[in-house]
């Protein structure tokens, strides 16, 4: 039986994952590593850091699972968005990459505002100019690093360096070339006018593919290096968020995905490119050709509950916390909790946005807290949830949910009631690298097209479905609503 590999270049560790042509999870090896973050609101990495985590990775697999590596037929890769590699004409890297979550860029972010005007940068990339996108670092190599700028020659994300490394090849899939800010998200390709005002050289961007199509193949180079054979095609991938949603068959208008893991993602398929106006949810192409997706993020998900359970309940098991909680009425006997832990991104793009409880009585106890955190994150996700309905997507029939906090009963049960929708999980939990293979086994000619082989190799079991408690949690959705813009004025003098 021939195999696939699906490599993830994530921002703390590489995984490679093998799988069979069953579409099963054959193996799994994974090599971490770290970041630096040399100045306050700073994030890098050196990129050679994936590479040899793709390495170690891949060797690993191969080895622990006695795959012969002329039965692997193909490669997906996916990895961490947004980063900014600087290459220069020998194709060596010129800087340590500035990772997604580094926060130096708000001038930059202003900058572009100002360049495009905000409803053109809108219009063209779908998306506001946020720190963590790829474009306002790129602005400010250029007005901070002018001896770097004068030697680029090339820019690349996380992933596609890992591509380099493989293949030799300059390329890069249109899931995560939208998440530079420097796409056209209709054209599905860069974008001439916003190169253009921020004076940026289309010749250093790369091509774009497809995220099933073959870039390039396993170079001799990379073979001796990875134990895999030369010649092993490798296919375009896509970005963690739009992998993560293949490996879960998030791949069809109508079916979402949610990740509740430190962070919380809702994940949206459409058939056409929608953006929400303001920019406060994303819009990026999907790793699936001719599909886009919207995506809501809340930065403190499950995070919130871990910040809870270690500052009122240290040691307490997540699992025994959950269970008292359901003890607990379902809307926590009038007690809200915004779970602006970190600030916010969706809805509220606010990094001054705090979290809080409201309506604490002496009746509370810890199971009512706990019970609030839960639903309070709820309310958070379907704050995004609605504005992408606003902006023309169709509410979703199906939730496909993944991460930790989908564990709990309780917590899925809470978000069933209060998104409206069937909570299923599925049969895997490799995320975004299983994505990739799937991704690779499209581009080896297994499947016809990535919905047929997210059909065939994804199981999903319903969990939970809307009870007779959703009614009653969409009003106390709307009071959750009142809370942002009542307490934004003193989250500012907090600050």
């Amino acid at each position: 039986m021939g195999h696939v590999i699906g490599i993830d270049a994530s921002t703390t560790a590489t995984k490679a994952v093998l799988v069979d042509e069953a579409g099963a999870v054959v193996g799994i090896a994974a090599a971490e590593y770290g970041f630096d973050q040399p100045r306050p609101l700073w994030s890098e990495q050196d990129p050679g850091l994936w590479w040899d985590g793709s390495v170690a990775a891949v060797r690993e697999v191969l080895r622990t699972t006695g795959t012969d590596p002329t039965g692997v037929a193909a490669i997906g890769l996916t990895g961490q968005m947004h980063g900014l590699v600087l290459l220069d004409a020998a194709g060596d890297v010129l800087r340590p990459a500035i990772l997604w979550n580094d926060q130096r860029t708000g001038a930059e972010c202003d900058a572009i505002r100002s360049a495009l005007g905000p409803r053109r940068l809108v219009e063209i990339t779908g998306n506001d100019a946020l720190t963590g996108f790829t474009a306002p670092k790129l602005v400010w190599v250029r007005d901070h690093e002018p001896d770097v700028w004068r030697r680029v020659a090339h820019v690349l994300l996380p992933k596609d360096y890992v591509r380099l490394r493989l293949t030799g090849d300059y390329a890069m899939d249109k899931a995560d070339g939208a998440g530079t800010l420097l796409f056209d998200l209709a054209a599905r390709d860069w974008s001439p006018e916003v190169l253009a005002a921020l004076r940026i050289d289309p010749a250093w961007m790369a091509p774009t593919f497809e995220g099933p199509e073959v870039t390039g193949t396993v170079s001799a180079e990379a073979a001796t290096e990875t134990g895999l054979r030369a010649g092993t095609p490798v296919v375009a991938g896509g970005g963690d968020q739009s992998a993560n949603a293949v490996g879960v068959g998030a791949v069809v208008p109508g079916r979402m995905a949610l990740s509740l893991g430190t962070s919380g993602v809702v994940f949206a398929t459409t058939d056409r490119p929608l953006f929400e106006p303001a920019g406060r949810v994303h819009a990026f192409c999907h790793a699936v050709p001719a599909r886009w997706h919207m995506m809501s993020v809340m930065l403190s998900a499950a995070g919130s509950l871990r910040w809870f359970r270690d500052a009122v309940a240290p040691g307490v098991p997540f699992g025994d916390l959950a269970d008292a909680a359901a003890e607990a009425p379902a809307g926590s006997d009038g007690l809200l909790f915004l779970p602006y832990l970190s600030g916010e991104r969706s809805p509220y793009p606010d990094p001054l946005a705090r979290g809080a409880f409201v309506g604490l009585t002496l009746a509370h106890d810890r199971r009512h807290l706990t019970r609030a955190v839960m639903e309070g994150v709820a309310f958070g996700l379907r704050d995004g949830l609605d504005l992408m309905v606003t902006a023309g997507m169709a509410a979703p029939d199906q939730i496909r949910a993944s991460g930790g906090g989908t564990a709990s009963p309780l917590w899925r049960q809470v978000l069933a009631d209060v998104l409206g929708a069937e909570i299923a999980t599925v049969s895997t939990t490799e995320g975004a690298a299983y994505g990739a293979g799937l991704l690779a086994a499209v581009g080896a000619g297994w499947f016809p097209t990535v919905e047929a082989a997210a059909d065939a190799a994804v199981v999903a079991t319903p969990v939970a479905a809307p009870g007779p408690d959703a009614p009653r949690y969409a009003a106390w959705h709307a009071t959750y609503r009142d809370l942002y813009p009542a307490l934004s004025p003193s989250f500012r003098r907090l600050a």
